[in-house]
């Protein structure tokens, strides 16, 4: 039996409001974790996985249908695609091949107020978190993300992350809370 394309997601591909791919499920992925890094192919800042023994983050895997990954590539065309099979534990029963993006080492330096995070891309994180962990899930995401002391651009009022979704208010305030909790440095959108 062939294998089975799947993506593991663990930035804003766990929000399921933000692809229509198939077959999705919670998964952990092992000997990785998670960064806010800035690339030059982008103008701000994004998650990467990036290699660590010993760590494990959650996210979602979901099915490629006919290995066509060209959507998905350009979606994530600032990353490369890598093997991941063996590093990912799902509930699949049949056999599939797992590929994850990180963006290549080379490529990525840490972000900083010419280059932020956007909170419209964190809430769409958290929000995707939320609805497949639980809180209990979304504080493992912010305990297994390095990169907190990066500028957040709040955004909140004028997105600039593409997919943006609306929060309800227990979910922008949960975000709020745990930034608060790590001292993050909000810095307001020019425009409003």
């Amino acid at each position: 039996m062939t294998a089975e394309p799947y993506f593991f997601g663990y930035g804003s591909l766990v929000n399921r409001a933000t692809h229509d791919f198939t077959d999705p499920h919670p998964a952990r992925l092992s000997g990785w974790c998670r960064a806010w890094r800035h690339t030059d192919l982008r103008p701000v800042a994004f998650l990467t996985a990036i290699p660590a023994p010993g760590t494990e983050i959650d996210g979602l895997i979901a099915h490629v249908p006919g290995a066509d990954w060209d959507a998905l590539d350009q979606r994530e065309w600032a990353y490369d695609r890598l093997p991941a099979t063996g590093s990912v534990n799902h509930p699949v029963t049949k056999p599939i091949d797992v590929a994850v993006y990180a963006v290549p080492e080379s490529r990525h330096t840490a972000p900083t107020d010419r280059y932020p995070i956007l909170l419209s891309y964190l809430d769409v994180v958290i929000q995707g978190y939320l609805r497949e962990f639980g809180e209990a899930g979304a504080d493992r995401f912010f305990a297994t993300t390095t990169g907190w002391d990066s500028p957040i651009l709040d955004d909140r009022r004028a997105p600039r992350y593409p997919r943006h979704q609306q929060l309800t208010a227990d979910q922008s305030g949960f975000v709020d809370d745990r930034l608060a909790a790590l001292n993050a440095r909000i810095v307001k959108s020019p425009k409003g």
